[in-house]
């Protein structure tokens, strides 16, 4: 009996150390969509250390757990082996402490889902634990030999390198409950959206669906009370998560940002949502990562055709495809008029256009900036037109439309502007982002890892994007994933080598602004990448 508590309590403490050194997997994977090939290939990563501050810390604990056991087996074998969990303690703890340092950029969110990841995670790592530790101590007993008693328990130490795999594990084990379990969700929040009378909107593309759901939202709440999507949540269970939240009661408008990584995502979330009508801002290159080619983003982002039951109001690259669409679809296409808009004045600080609404010309001056805001507007304002909101209540609304945060949003800070694109991650973003930095009058300078989920054409886009680089006055390209081919480009179309400059963090990139940034400089924050690229 002994002998039992002795392996139960070592596993208990192995598993209670090994869970606190490796808890910013659990991060990784969260963000990687618990997609466990997603998170082995972040963890395989060549330029990905975390891996390999695991192997030093098992490094660590194998040699100070060595040299400790073997100078005190002096007194005894026994007293060797339990000596030597003193630096692994140490070791342990201190790993802790100094990996906290490297903070994910974006936090674990504590979810139902992830204390329950958790929970099978530390119940793997203990029963992976006990058998080691139960295995090291048969083993010794069957040889009995005093000079293997000394080492006969080292191996344990290597163990902070299984660590990720066994969350891999874990996640892999719970995956079919938890994927029942979001059905079982979505199908309620279904339910609750068919008692309802509310007016249900899709909003769908490869590009701007937050910005034109955060426009539509606030012309709209001119004349109804509205509920959106939080952030950018797209997918059927955030979508449930926002039919079950306070802010959804008694609301006579839902807007539904619809994401997509592959085909029939969207035909899902039509499904789901059963959208009385629809934007569908454009198709470009980005998610060809997931869903293939090119073609696939079109077919599987224009299932909102099939999924809604009135119209959908089409950005520019969709009447490039018109017709070579089915009549049914022709049908349901409202194109924005170029003819609304016109005298379009694009400052460094705003945006200002004259619109032609319902028969009369109105001067427009916005805080969106670039050529996109102004498509995003005219988008959301022919759906609001559509859906009968008069002049007036259009024109107040667009008085109070407000940037989108991390949307090409403007911060100004100690006498430097900040043009915040960090989540615009897609072609077209990156060119009307880029021109927005060129209208400021003072240093120019460009921070970006590159754009990433565009599959194949990731060198060829990241190249382009390297040429568009030129001529700003300082590039500062942050990681290793995609910036070969963002600096091969920059450098092939004439940029000055002492121009460009690249750097593995991006806490090293703004300690590089904090000595450089003057009054009236501009810097792009061109795109953030998440942890797991």
């Amino acid at each position: 009996m002994g002998e039992v508590l002795l392996k139960i309590a070592s596993s208990l403490v192995c598993t209670a150390f090994f869970f606190a050194v490796s808890v910013k997997s659990l991060g990784a994977l969260q963000q990687s969509g618990y997609q466990g090939k997603k998170f082995l290939k972040w963890l395989k990563h060549k330029e990905n250390l975390y891996f390999n501050r695991l192997a030093l810390l098992s490094g660590l604990l194998l040699l100070s757990c060595a040299v400790f056991s073997l100078t005190f087996s002096l007194f005894s074998v026994q007293i060797g082996n339990f000596l030597s969990a003193l630096p692994f303690i140490f070791f342990c703890i201190l790993f802790i402490v100094c990996d906290g340092k490297y903070a994910l950029k974006v936090p674990l969110k504590f979810t139902e889902r992830v204390r329950r990841l958790s929970i099978a995670y530390a119940f793997l790592l203990a029963c992976v634990s006990y058998l080691v530790i139960a295995s090291l101590l048969a083993v010794n007993e069957l040889i009995a030999s005093e000079i293997y008693g000394v080492f006969a328990y080292l191996p344990v130490c290597l163990l902070p390198m299984l660590t990720p795999f066994v969350l891999w594990l874990a996640n892999a084990v719970i995956s079919p409950y938890e994927q029942s379990r979001n059905q079982k969700f979505v199908q309620k929040a279904n339910d609750k959206l068919n008692q309802t009378e509310m007016l249900k909107i899709g909003v769908v593309g490869s590009f701007a669906k937050t910005s034109v759901k955060h426009i539509l939202a606030t012309l709209l709440s001119e004349k109804y009370t509205v509920v959106s999507t939080p952030e950018s949540y797209n997918t059927p269970l955030g979508l449930a998560k926002t039919v079950f939240s306070p802010a959804f009661e008694n609301k006579q408008v839902l807007i539904a940002e619809m994401g997509a990584r592959k085909i029939g995502d969207i035909a899902e979330l039509c499904a789901l949502v059963e959208p009385d009508c629809a934007v569908f801002t454009g198709v470009c290159e980005q998610h060809i990562e997931s869903f293939g080619s090119i073609e696939n983003v079109w077919e599987g982002k224009s299932e909102i055709f099939a999924g809604v039951k009135n119209f959908v109001v089409c950005g520019k690259t969709i009447k490039s495809r018109f017709a070579k669409l089915s009549q049914d679809i022709q049908e349901k296409c409202v194109f924005v008029q170029d003819t609304a808009v016109k005298d379009v004045k694009y400052r460094a600080t705003e945006t200002e256009f004259t619109l032609s609404l319902q028969g009369e010309e109105i001067a427009v001056k916005t805080k969106l900036l670039g050529e996109g805001a102004v498509e995003n507007i005219l988008l959301a304002v022919t759906l609001c037109e559509k859906l009968g909101l008069s002049s007036a209540e259009i024109q107040q609304g667009l008085q109070k439309i407000t940037p989108v945060p991390h949307r090409l949003e403007l911060v100004e800070s100690a006498g430097a502007y900040i043009l915040d694109d960090a989540y615009n991650s897609n072609p077209e973003g990156a060119k009307m982002a880029l021109n927005a930095l060129k209208r400021f009058t003072g240093k120019k300078i460009v921070v970006t890892p590159g754009i990433v989920e565009t599959g194949i054409l990731n060198e060829a886009i990241n190249g382009k994007l390297g040429e568009e680089l030129v001529g700003f006055d300082q590039v500062i390209l942050v990681g290793d994933t995609l910036v070969t081919a963002v600096k091969n480009g920059y450098l092939t179309a004439g940029g000055k080598a002492e121009q460009i400059t690249v750097v593995p963090t991006l806490e090293k990139a703004e300690d590089i602004l904090g000595h450089t940034l003057s009054t009236g400089d501009a810097v792009l924050f061109l795109n953030d990448l998440p942890d797991v690229y």
